[in-house]
């Protein structure tokens, strides 16, 4: 099993930067397509953006394409996720996991605030 560990969110106003990290324990990290996901008050967990094991491929949600990029290290077993030209429409709990099922635990995710 991989335990995850979100950090880096914060408060930021509108077209400035954040950098999350995700660290996971667990031998297997590195064999994993792993991804962020995000939560907003009142939606459902919606899908940011995703890596391969390898860091070779990534894909993006349409809606941060061009803003957002993931990638991992995966000797040190983090996954990060760079936010650009950040939105108010990007304020919601970020959580990493598996990019696909069966999904890790969820961790308690990392809070980003965009004000406008």
């Amino acid at each position: 099993q991989v335990q995850l560990v979100e950090s880096g969110g914060g408060l930021v106003q509108a077209g400035g930067s954040l950098r999350l990290s995700c660290a996971a324990s667990g031998r297997t990290f590195s064999s994993y397509a792993m991804g962020w996901f995000r939560q907003a008050p009142g939606k459902e967990r919606e899908f940011v953006a995703a890596i391969s094991w390898s860091g070779g491929n990534t894909n993006y949600a349409d809606s941060v394409k061009g803003r957002f990029t993931i990638s991992r290290d995966n000797v040190k077993a983090i996954v990060y996720l760079q936010m650009n030209s950040l939105k108010p429409e990007d304020t919601a709990v970020y959580y990493c996991n598996a990019a696909r099922g069966p999904f890790f635990s969820w961790g308690q995710g990392t809070q980003v605030t965009v004000s406008s």
